[in-house]
């Protein structure tokens, strides 16, 4: 009945799949840190450059970092133009309930400030648009432990692991700075798990809004008694 109202479930199924490749890279960039952190701990190894296994673990460590950096910001746009999608979903519910114009989607992720606030303002009133009307309240649970996770994400995204890690002189410095990039990494991939929780909790309840709503429009009139 979903598909028959016409909600983005192909899209969905698009951004949750953004998302698990960069939750995918996320863990192994924290294997490679994690291989790179044993290496450190051990005796410094010498030999050629080619062969040496510090040399090649920095390699495969810094490459996934890239993809990962990469891959956040597309599934960071891809989420927020499902967003977009929803918000249409929500306009035909309870336009009067959203509080922000479309151009938040894109600004409220990068406005100082308002990037604390001003998504899960978004989300919260697609959130309430799936409610029935005399239910209507913001916010959820899950949708606080979700934004807090997403805060949690972007200050290990921000954080100073990566540039401690860049302008460390000895063994002891960069596995501090691996330490914390591997505590980031564990951060991240909890805010991606949480956000493809809420998609697909957020698509449903608007899918049984949406029906609802159309069930009644449709239903015919109630005759009235002694006609």
């Amino acid at each position: 009945m979903g598909e028959s109202v016409g909600l983005p479930r192909g899209q969905a199924r698009f951004t949750s799949a953004m998302i698990g490749a960069f939750a995918v890279v996320t863990v192994a960039a924290g294997v490679a840190a994690w291989h790179k952190y044993q290496l450190l701990a051990g005796p410094t190894v010498t030999g050629p450059y080619a062969d040496n296994p510090l040399v090649e673990a920095d390699t495969y460590f810094r490459n996934l970092m890239g993809w990962r950096t990469g891959l956040f910001f597309a599934a960071l746009f891809q989420f927020s133009i499902w967003l977009a999608t929803m918000r249409d979903v929500a306009d035909s519910l309870w336009p009067e309930g959203q509080r922000r114009r479309r151009a938040w989607l894109i600004f409220g992720w990068v406005v100082p400030v308002a990037q604390l606030f001003v998504p899960k303002m978004f989300v919260n009133d697609l959130w309430a648009a799936g409610r029935p009307q005399e239910h209507r309240r913001r916010g959820h649970p899950l949708l606080t432990a979700w934004w807090l996770s997403m805060l949690a994400a972007g200050g290990s995204v921000y954080g100073d692991g990566p540039k401690g890690l860049k302008d460390a002189a000895t063994a002891d410095e960069a596995r501090h700075a691996l330490r914390q990039i591997m505590i980031g990494d564990a951060v991240d991939v909890c805010a991606a798990a949480l956000s493809v929780v809420v998609i697909w909790q957020l698509l449903r309840r608007l899918e049984r809004a949406t029906v609802t709503e159309t069930a009644h429009a449709e239903a015919p009139p109630v005759a009235q008694a002694g006609a």
